[in-house]
């Protein structure tokens, strides 16, 4: 069985991180309103981002790790800018 790490898009242009078995299923919880909480007045909301680990524990732990990190870092993983992530993780600012 599969467990899933997602980030939804809210309608509010925020991302919400959550971690689930039945990816399909929550992610229509949550389009529905079926899930009190963070998404329920932000709809509706968009799948941006969804990887899949061997266990529940795996899944969480990436969740926590995720919802830690600024909205740029986030950004640049759903890109797949794994160079940026790595220098924002460092903390060092872009001159521009």
């Amino acid at each position: 069985m599969d467990f899933w790490v997602y980030i939804l898009r809210c309608a509010d242009g925020s991302y919400y991180t959550g971690h689930t078995d039945n990816l399909e299923k929550r992610i229509a919880e949550h389009q529905a309103g079926a899930l009190p909480g963070y998404t329920f007045s932000r709809r509706p909301v968009t799948v941006v981002y969804t990887e899949a680990f061997a266990s529940r524990e795996e899944a969480l732990a990436c969740e926590r790790r995720i919802k830690g990190w600024s909205r740029r870092k986030k950004e640049a993983m759903m890109r797949g800018d794994w160079a940026e992530v790595t220098r924002l993780a460092k903390g060092k600012r872009l001159v521009r």
